[in-house]
């Protein structure tokens, strides 16, 4: 194996060690992260975002707390053409409040979703450790109750992404988009 290979699996077994300690928030209110959200920053060294970042656009979603304590989250985005792209998640509960997991049938990946930080009439940064196939890949989402955000709040999504590991270039605020209509 050559260093450069042994290098970039060792620096890559660092952040999944780092992103496998990565805490929910203390003290989880479920009831409090229902509602709309904009989907504002988007930070992941995926090679799909990498490809198509520069397309992407302010997204909502629809958090909506189940009895059991479950999520279902509901994703819009309005694309440049008018149509709307959508996709569901239903995220089971964990013992640990502020994670959840859920398994993509459209990616046909698991992911692993913790709420690591969120004041909730107003942001919240969520990290999500996505693995198919063997492979684990971070992403990190800075969901809004507005389509705006402040420069400090975008320091700490960029903190929180050079943290576990997302490459400076692959962390993006996202530009502002119309919205879906409700369905």
């Amino acid at each position: 194996m050559s260093n450069t290979l042994l290098t970039t699996l060792g620096a890559l077994m660092c952040v999944l060690a780092a992103c496998a300690n990565v805490a929910p928030v203390k003290d989880f209110n479920l009831d409090k992260m229902a509602g709309k959200w904009y989907l504002v920053g988007f930070a992941t060294n995926a090679v799909w975002f990498v490809n198509h970042k520069a397309e992407m656009k302010i997204g909502t979603a629809l958090v909506v707390p189940t009895a059991e304590g479950n999520l279902d989250l509901s994703y819009a985005n309005l694309k440049d053409d008018g149509v709307c792209w959508r996709l569901t998640h239903f995220a089971n509960k964990t013992d640990t409040p502020g994670r959840f997991t859920f398994h993509s049938q459209i990616w046909n990946n698991d992911n692993d979703m913790r709420i690591v930080d969120v004041l909730y009439d107003d942001y919240a940064l969520v990290h999500t450790i996505k693995t198919k196939d063997g492979v684990s890949e971070v992403l990190n989402k800075l969901y809004s109750r507005k389509p705006e955000t402040s420069v400090d709040l975008q320091q700490k999504f960029t903190q929180l992404s050079l943290d576990t590991g997302v490459l400076r270039d692959n962390i993006v605020i996202l530009p502002k988009n119309g919205e879906c209509p409700e369905d």
